[in-house]
């Protein structure tokens, strides 16, 4: 599975993402994804959203700095300066473990 994305629509201001986890959950394979500029950036997507749903593109797509950083990442950033950052947990699989 390719380990960079860049997603097509902003999520929270940012648009490239790293693959650090895969996982099982009921049957569904789970993907968590962390923004590669900020950690605190982080989701959980499906195999079918990312794959299937025409909302990621596979790799890192060179865009200008504000279409990969927008206006919308500033105000999240001003407007959660306490709230608590989820801590990341690699998997011993994962390309990204280190230890």
């Amino acid at each position: 599975m390719e380990n960079f994305w860049t997603s097509n629509k902003p999520i929270k201001g940012l648009r490239h993402f790293v693959l650090v986890n895969e996982s099982n959950e009921k049957g569904n394979i789970i993907f968590l994804m962390v923004s590669v500029l900020d950690s605190e950036i982080n989701l959980k997507t499906t195999y079918e959203e990312l794959i299937n749903s025409g909302n990621w593109c596979k790799g890192w797509i060179n865009l200008p700095k504000l279409q990969s950083i927008t206006e919308e990442y500033v105000n999240y950033k001003s407007n959660n300066k306490e709230e608590c950052i989820d801590k990341i947990f690699l998997h011993e699989n994962s390309s990204f473990n280190i230890s």
